[in-house]
């Protein structure tokens, strides 16, 4: 019941944690994109003005680094884009392989606790006693069991929500990083 506890304390701050840190407000906060190509038109892209931007959230990271890269060709500032996503994308992911992790292994380690339970009991001469005894022994047995899947049911659910909540994500920003490319090499209009 040990691991089985720990696994379940590790899951609730995961879960606490992507929940604070995965916020559409502080992934991919609105107005942004509109404000860089605003300022853009205005004043260009200033070395200071990349660094508030790579500074303000992931989105800001993809953005900062089409910026960098603005006087490149499309090519080139759309390579810069992908690496600086491909990199933001791993850190949103960040946790996600743990808490995935636990909710597969915490029925197997309940599985596993009630196997030695029942192990424990049978060979500790309960079955020669009487039959309240040996029902009592492998109800105690199967709590393992079950707090394994009470952990599992909703690491599972939090695990599938974060995921796509990244993968959503994750194309917004591809689609407003390919908006800020054809704008500055005008292809579509401000």
């Amino acid at each position: 019941m040990w691991p089985l506890l720990l696994a379940s304390v590790i899951a609730v701050a995961l879960i606490i944690e992507r929940s604070i840190s995965l916020r559409r407000s502080r992934v991919v906060p609105s107005g942004l994109l509109d404000r860089i190509i605003s300022d853009l038109g205005r004043h260009g892209a200033p070395p200071e003005m990349v660094s508030r931007v790579a500074a303000h959230s992931p989105l800001g990271r993809v953005l900062a680094a089409g910026l960098r890269n603005i006087k490149s060709s499309r090519e080139i500032m759309k390579e810069s884009i992908e690496e600086a996503g491909r990199a933001v994308a791993h850190d949103l992911e960040r946790f996600l392989t743990t808490l995935g992790t636990i909710a597969v292994i915490s029925p197997l380690m309940g599985l596993f606790g009630t196997v030695v339970g029942m192990i424990e009991m049978f060979a500790g001469g309960s079955s020669t006693g009487r039959p309240e005894q040996v029902a009592h022994g492998i109800a105690m047995a199967l709590h393992a069991t079950a707090f394994g899947i009470i952990i599992a049911v909703p690491a599972t659910i939090f695990w599938r929500y974060f995921r796509r909540l990244v993968d959503d994500y994750v194309m917004d920003m591809e689609q407003k990083a390919t908006m800020l490319v054809e704008v500055a090499h005008g292809e579509r209009r401000r």
